[in-house]
């Protein structure tokens, strides 16, 4: 996360994503099916007078989906957003949103031409104050009502086709809880226990991480908007080999209650959260969406799962066995898919041999399982803060084999993919639309990095600077940058992986002292506060061993 001081200029941001906006939510909207808001900037739809965006007629690709759902026009996401919306704001340029009055991702500034790339760290990387500030954060939108967005509480038929809307307020965050239910819910085909539970347009099939890659950019950028932190950026766990939840301390996403070890501690903000939308079963035996209502605490009890389904948590090996896996997906592209990269890290694929496997859960799903409680259920799964640092990690490994494998968009399939996963379908519920194939791309094309996947051939621009080299011992390398202006985030690149930690040294208003430290292994995390008494005293291998105990990593870094 990059210190408030640091970035030295703010964007006003206005509403942009997600659906249902407000302004889109009304009865002449719906009936009209038009959502083109008018861009605050000017007063126009789209921002059109601006030259932002245009209202325009939904183009959508009418490919033929595979045999899992055999229906037609029964389900409202089908041909998304048709069923609602089939005019809606087209953006120009890097312009991006329901009124294009936000950026794409990645750009920033006024005009959306500000190129800048944010970094997404490991959880236990963050400093004290950090991971104060993430919780504050996740607890502020829980506590927040959406001010832009609302969820629907009925279908389209229920609505009356639009002359009778159904929809209620949210949370900033539960509007994300909503979101995830909505677009993995059973299709309701009428009438009490009359359902499809094989279809989902986000899991089981291609579109599962390009929906969830879309999913946390929107999400981070909400916490943006609400805090006015435009440095905030999703810390990941990293869960390879771990013997437990080490995140489930009530420093981070809340310890087990001592009296009841479904719940949280009470000594954890987590512990006062409301679920919704978690009762997947009653839906369905009602035949009625969620109502987004408070349903009971949040629940959890790590590792008292059903070890039939889920032996122990992923372990290195089965990382890089699912990242060596060549192909995306594979013949079905469903939960069957052999030796299929997607389906192995979903988790329906045995991380050991790539082959389908129905009745054990491994990978993303284990994780899933392991955490026995709000997050076990696919539906209700986002009402627990640990589903955004653990798919952070997910995806940081779909950026990892991007990467290595350099797929041609022709792997993503254009057709026959279960419904909802084709390349060109629009993704459900996003408002502006998003394309499935769009995000079968790098994360620094949209504008983030993980700290872990560094490359430290790139070497960064900085404005205005002044650079001196001052210490080189062994293994140790020292530098320090004195900056005179403004600064991009950027990471520096000499011989090895660096690290940025930045703060306002004693006696210093302007220029900020920033030291950048080689230490990979432990990375962020090995810039010590106490290192920042002086700004010239560099530590000791003991002051790691004695902040992060993990002295030989640190020594071993180069």
């Amino acid at each position: 996360m990059w210190p408030l001081t640091i970035i030295s200029f703010m964007v006003c941001f206005v509403p942009s994503f997600q659906q249902f906006p407000r302004l889109c939510a009304t009865r002449e909207a719906l009936l009209a099916k038009e959502c083109c808001p008018r861009w605050e900037g000017d007063g126009s739809a789209c921002g059109a007078r601006s030259g932002r965006g245009f209202c325009q007629d939904v183009q959508v690709e009418d490919q033929p989906h595979g045999p899992q759902y055999p229906f037609s026009g029964l389900d409202d996401r089908e041909k998304w957003p048709l069923v609602f919306y089939n005019r809606t704001c087209q953006c120009a340029g890097n312009f991006m949103g329901f009124s294009c009055g936000d950026c794409r991702f990645g750009y920033f500034g006024v005009n959306c031409n500000e190129r800048r790339e944010s970094l997404r760290r490991n959880v236990f990387h963050l400093t004290r104050a950090e991971r104060i500030r993430l919780v504050s954060y996740l607890n502020l939108a829980k506590q927040t009502l959406s001010r832009d967005y609302v969820v629907a509480t009925g279908t389209y038929r229920e609505m009356e086709n639009g002359s009778n809307p159904m929809f209620a307020d949210a949370s900033v965050y539960d509007i994300f809880v909503w979101m995830h239910y909505y677009v993995s819910r059973s299709a309701l085909l009428g009438g009490p226990g009359n359902v499809w539970t094989n279809v989902d347009f986000a899991h089981w099939a291609p579109a599962f991480l390009p929906w969830h890659r879309v999913y946390l950019l929107h999400w981070e950028h909400e916490i943006r908007k609400l805090t006015g932190d435009m440095g905030f950026s999703i810390p990941y766990w990293d869960w390879r080999d771990a013997q437990g939840c080490d995140v489930c301390t009530d420093e981070l996403m809340g310890g087990r209650n001592p009296q009841d070890p479904n719940l949280l501690s009470p000594g954890s903000v987590f512990s006062s959260w409301k679920v919704l939308c978690s009762r997947a079963q009653e839906y369905d035996n009602r035949g009625v969406l969620c109502d987004a209502k408070e349903e009971g605490p949040l629940r959890r009890n790590p590792g008292n799962h059903n070890h039939d389904l889920v032996e122990q948590l992923p372990t290195s090996a089965e990382v890089e066995f699912t990242l060596s896996l060549t192909n995306y997906d594979t013949g079905p592209v469903d939960r069957s898919a052999n030796m299929s990269f997607r389906n192995t890290l979903e988790g329906f694929g045995d991380p050991r041999t790539g082959l389908g496997n129905s009745s054990r859960r491994g990978m993303h799903a284990a994780l899933h399982v392991f955490m026995n409680g709000s997050m076990t259920s696919v539906q209700g799964s986002a009402n627990d803060p640990i589903f955004l640092l653990h798919h952070a990690f997910v995806d940081s490994i779909y950026e990892q084999w991007l990467r290595r494998h350099r797929p041609s968009p022709s792997q993503f399939p254009d057709s026959n993919a279960p419904i909802g996963h084709n390349g060109g379908y629009h993704m459900v519920p996003f408002l502006p639309l998003h394309r499935n194939r769009e995000y079968f791309i790098s994360s620094k094309d949209l504008g983030y990095e993980y700290s872990y996947l560094l490359d430290a051939s790139k070497c960064p621009y900085v404005w205005g600077f002044l650079f001196s080299l001052f210490t080189l011992k062994g293994k140790y390398f020292r530098f320090h940058l004195s900056l005179k202006n403004k600064v991009k985030p950027a990471y520096v690149c000499v011989t090895t992986y660096l690290y940025l930690c930045s703060v306002q040294t004693r006696g210093y208003q302007n220029p900020f002292i920033l030291t950048w430290r080689s230490c990979r292994a432990c990375g962020p995390s090995c810039c010590s506060q106490r290192s920042w008494e002086e700004s010239w005293l560099w530590p000791s291998p003991l002051l790691f061993s004695q902040e992060h105990g993990d002295t030989k990593s640190c020594l071993g870094s180069t």
